[in-house]
């Protein structure tokens, strides 16, 4: 949460590569210290890292946890997750979300 003497966190940048009847692949992009936003997944889905980093998870109750993730190791997520993932590493991060339908 920001506030007058908390600067806002740039935005990971979202590009979506596939939306059809099956999946839907987005390849999220983060500078360091780069966030989502919260959000709340409305499908199943797998990520892919394409770097090794630091990833800070948010929740909803402001409890926060911190993961390492490593190139191509795949983790997969629930419907319903409710987070705000940030770039709590020194250097870009890069992941590709894909979205079971």
């Amino acid at each position: 949460m920001t506030d007058a003497t908390t600067p806002a966190r740039p935005q990971a940048v979202p590009t979506l590569q596939v939306d059809d009847d099956r999946v839907r692949v987005t390849l999220w992009s983060f500078a360091p210290g780069a966030e989502t936003g919260s959000h709340r997944h409305e499908l199943d889905y797998v990520v892919v890292p394409l770097a090794n980093g630091r990833l800070r998870i948010e929740g909803p109750d402001g409890a926060a946890r911190t993961v390492e993730r490593s190139f191509g190791a795949s983790y997969t997520g629930m419907a319903g997750t409710d987070h705000n993932v940030i770039n709590d590493g020194d250097e870009p991060f890069a992941f590709v979300e894909i979205e079971l339908r």
